[in-house]
């Protein structure tokens, strides 16, 4: 069986072969963006991350961004040692460094920094935090908008702020990698996770929904990602007038629904062809998820 791309899939564009890389206050190459095997981030996934895009020469909903991400940072107990506006420079010097005004997409990440031995205790830490921030020339591939993602039910679940708190943007992956190497063997794009109760809760790298009879609906975000993207989108059902909720639904209610859609930093919103083997909906997109996409591009990328 053919490999399908993932739901996050870029052009490949050959100018990213050779950018710079924002490191630690330096513009370095690429090739010297190197990081030590003794940082937290390498060994422990002791940090936070926030994927931002540049589209008509300004950082998109950057100001949404840097909140969540200092956030983050405060929840673990991480000094980032840059007040937002100084990162904000950071990614604006970045972008213009390697010449990128439209059709960008940029990876700001921040550990715990070098320890004095791998292990978890941050103690270890040496103080001084790693910030890390790539800039590159990407934009979702069209003919997976075009012809929708397909999605497989995941037997791992979704967690809540006792263990695993998804709202957390973390270095740490594994719980979600282990959905979709699930949802890879099964020849999908993405992973449908459910939360602790079997309600519908999101995808292993995006948030999910379903429109309904004129409804949109998605989950209750209580194990779901802190999506930026996510929010935008229910912000902009209640503008204009789309009636949406957030609830418990079910895989029979996704099954029957008159369409599905992802949304996500990188791709926005794109739209769902099938969920284990079952085709969502007559039509592709449905015309709701095709409304809601053209006035997400609308409001935020034009």
């Amino acid at each position: 069986m053919a490999e399908e791309k993932g739901a996050q899939t870029a052009i490949e564009d050959p100018r990213n072969h050779d950018l710079w890389i924002w490191l630690n206050g330096a513009l370095v190459k690429r090739a010297e963006a190197l990081v030590s095997i003794f940082d937290a981030g390498f060994g422990l996934g002791d940090g936070v991350w926030e994927g931002i895009r540049m589209a008509k020469g300004r950082l998109v909903l950057v100001d949404d961004h840097l909140d969540r991400l200092y956030e983050g940072a405060n929840t673990i107990a991480l000094d980032i040692g840059l007040t937002k506006p100084q990162m904000k420079a950071a990614l604006e010097e970045l972008c213009a460094a390697n010449a990128i005004t439209d059709g960008g997409h940029i990876r700001l990440m921040v550990t715990r920094g070098e320890k004095h031995t791998v292990h978890q205790d941050p103690r270890n830490a040496l103080g001084r935090p790693t910030i890390a921030i790539t800039a590159e020339f990407k934009l979702p591939d069209p003919e997976i908008k075009k012809s929708g993602i397909k999605l497989f039910t995941s037997s791992f679940r979704t967690s809540g702020p006792d263990s695993f708190d998804l709202h957390l943007n973390s270095h740490s992956r594994l719980n979600f990698i282990r959905p979709l190497l699930q949802a890879i063997a099964a020849g999908a794009h993405e992973a449908l996770m459910l939360d602790p109760a079997g309600f519908v809760a999101s995808c292993n790298s995006t948030n999910f929904f379903i429109v309904k009879r004129g409804e949109v609906l998605t989950s209750t975000g209580r194990t779901c990602f802190k999506g930026i993207t996510r929010r935008k989108v229910i912000e902009l059902c209640g503008k204009e007038g789309i009636a949406c909720r957030e609830t418990d639904f079910t895989l029979a209610e996704v099954y029957n629904a008159d369409g599905a859609f992802v949304t996500g930093t990188f791709g926005g919103i794109t739209p769902v062809r099938s969920l284990d083997g079952r085709s969502i909906g007559a039509a592709l997109p449905c015309p709701l998820t095709q409304r809601l996409s053209d006035l997400y591009d609308r409001t935020f990328l034009n």
